[in-house]
């Protein structure tokens, strides 16, 4: 039998043994903070000292071509509120009151998630010295809000070319993905759509840093280390403001000529102006257009429906890229220029207009617009008349030959694709053959196959085709420049911080079309014709340098006509090509093509009139 000093020695044992393990594993530990660990915890230990604060870097500004500022910064005082205060209901009660907010306004922008965890979010920008000075002086009745300065875009022309310039806001979730932003962060600004959108790597600047050093409590103690940030670079845009002014007020003016001529849905246009040897885009207008500055600080939920909901007409839509049209009779300048190029027609072909065409059969009858007929007109005429019947006959022509000649040589040109231009959003548009037909009819077998009035609609720039207003303006260019589409663009050079150019556009060739030069004469001739005794006569009257140009009146089922017009001048050594477009207008000879008329006035410095036009064909 064991004795109770024997049991005693026994239990001692254990009891070393089991303080020897608490020490080994202690001394484990200690040996792996100190020799494994060590330099992970000074790290944090230095983190726990030193605090990094990063500053934000000023956008470089955008400047038109001649070097006027569209877009720069300016200082603002924003009030700002810690994302904890989102569940202070008598605090946001509070700052209702004060900033004359709804409530929940005020919650949504707290609880932002686009911004870092603990980053203040901003509540309200441009806060007026009445608010700034009783927020300061009752700091202790509002704990989390803070007035802060901050830096936001100015605009010194006010809306002008908005959908050129884009606009700004706070970098979300999904763009943080992306490539090319994995140097942001949440809350950081990005442009959004636009120039600001397309040059964001260079307009947006480096962030600089400083370092604190801070006591047990999380006080400074003083500045360690300070890097100034790098503010972005300025960008040139080929744009004029002063052109840019005109097509823009241009517009307003013909969606009034639509009303009091009878069209009082009219609510939606867009005008373009390019450079005809360079693809510089000169002016670029869309209407309903939009307020930039209503982005700053992040939008509020009721000025985004107003902006995007179905009775807004879309006025975030860039309408020159980002809406597609039946060109209509715009069209009839490629639908001849096709003829001529594969010898269905030559500039004084004959033809027969009764006002109603029925080669197809006279269960499928056609209309020209002109519902009495041209009589005899030869093809030259039939372009500066803009008869319908010309053209149902070289659509007729080219269906009967196949190959989808018309299609072929409408590509050669631009139309049904991107034409490149540097900014986000472009679509390519439509150009319709028999694979497509096939394609957008799968679940209607009856209607699949390509037929006779597919071509002969096509040819009048009706039926399936969509093109973009750019797109309409890029091929008239072609015209002009000798069947060579340049690349339309608007960034013309990126400056350094001296001013100096470290990077330039040059003009590219687009596409270039296998037409002629004889061709392209007796295109030129015609659409010189339009302008001086055919569709645009009262247009130009009086006007002090050549024009070839071309009305058009698109048709689209269920609502009114839409009014175009294109042109370039000074015909006779061609600068500039314009592309006008009125949804719902009516008639383009009488809407669109005044309108045209003041874009080309500003272009060339000449006065600019707003004709009252009396033209009221296709």
């Amino acid at each position: 039998m064991s004795t109770f000093r024997q049991d005693l020695k026994g239990r001692f044992a254990s009891l070393g043994i089991i303080v020897l393990m608490v020490l080994g594993v202690l001394l484990l530990r200690l040996w792996s903070m100190q020799v494994l660990s060590g330099a992970e915890y000074v790290a944090m230990a230095e983190n726990n000292r030193v605090r990094e604060i990063s500053t934000e870097a000023p956008r470089g500004r955008i400047l038109d071509r001649e070097g006027r500022e569209l877009v720069s910064n300016r200082a603002t005082l924003a009030v700002c509120v810690e994302p904890a205060a989102k569940n202070d209901e008598d605090l946001l009660y509070r700052l209702s009151t004060i900033l004359t907010m709804p409530v929940e306004e005020i919650r949504a922008r707290v609880s932002s998630t686009k911004e870092a965890a603990l980053r203040p979010r901003v509540v309200m920008i441009d806060a007026s010295p009445e608010i700034v000075a009783y927020l300061s002086e009752h700091e202790s009745e509002f704990p989390g809000v803070a007035i802060e300065t901050r830096a936001v875009r100015q605009y010194p022309f006010g809306n002008l070319g908005a959908h050129v310039l884009g606009y700004t806001g706070e970098i979300s979730e999904s763009q943080i993905d992306e490539p090319e932003f994995e140097t942001y962060a949440l809350g950081d600004i990005v442009g959004k759509s636009g120039a600001e959108r397309q040059l964001e790597s260079a307009l947006q600047g480096d962030k600089g840093y400083r370092r604190i050093e801070v006591d047990a409590t999380g006080a400074p103690k003083g500045i360690i280390e300070e890097v100034e940030p790098i503010a972005g670079s300025d960008v040139v845009l080929t744009i004029d403001a002063d052109v840019q002014r005109v097509a823009e007020d241009s517009l307003v003016r013909a969606l009034q000529d639509a009303h009091d001529s009878g069209f009082p849905s009219a609510a939606a246009a867009a005008a373009v102006a390019i450079d005809v040897q360079t693809g510089e885009v000169l002016a670029m207008a869309s209407y309903p257009t939009y307020d930039p500055t209503l982005f700053l600080g992040g939008i509020s939920q009721d000025n985004w429906e107003a902006l995007t909901n179905d009775k807004s007409e879309y006025p975030l839509n860039n309408r020159v890229i980002q809406a597609l049209y039946p060109p209509a009779s715009t069209f009839k300048a490629f639908t001849g220029l096709a003829g001529l190029h594969y010898g269905v027609t030559n500039e004084w072909s004959q033809y027969y207009c009764a006002g109603t065409w029925t080669e197809m059969g006279k269960q499928w009858p056609k209309k020209c617009w002109l519902h009495s007929g041209h009589k005899t007109i030869s093809f030259h005429q039939g372009v500066v008349e803009s008869c319908d019947v010309v053209f149902y006959e070289i659509g007729y022509d080219f269906y009967k030959q196949g190959d989808e000649k018309l299609q072929t040589f409408a590509r050669e040109w631009g139309f049904g694709s991107k034409l490149g231009i540097d900014l986000p959003g472009e679509l390519a548009g439509r150009v319709p053959d028999a694979a497509w037909k096939t394609d957008f009819n799968e679940n209607y077998p009856e209607y699949q196959k390509w037929l006779p009035g597919d071509t002969v609609n096509m040819a009048i720039g009706q039926g399936d085709m969509l093109v973009s207003p750019l797109q309409m303006a890029s091929a008239y260019a072609g015209i002009a420049n000798d069947g060579k589409v340049m690349t339309p663009h608007v960034l013309q050079k990126v400056l350094d911080s001296k001013g100096e150019a470290v990077l330039t556009a040059e003009p590219e060739v687009a596409f270039a079309a296998s037409s002629t030069d004889a061709e392209l004469d007796v295109m030129r001739r015609s659409l010189v014709d339009v302008t001086e005794e055919g569709t645009a006569k009262s247009v130009f009257r009086g006007f002090d340098s050549s024009v070839a140009g071309k009305t058009g009146t698109g048709q689209v089922a269920g609502k009114d006509d839409y009014a175009w017009f294109t042109a370039f001048a000074p015909a006779d050594n061609p600068r500039y090509a314009v592309a006008v477009v009125i949804e719902q207008g009516g008639h383009g000879g009488s809407v669109a093509g005044p309108a045209a008329r003041e874009i080309l006035s500003a272009l060339l410095d000449l006065p600019i009139v707003h004709v009252q036009a009396t033209d009221v064909s296709r």
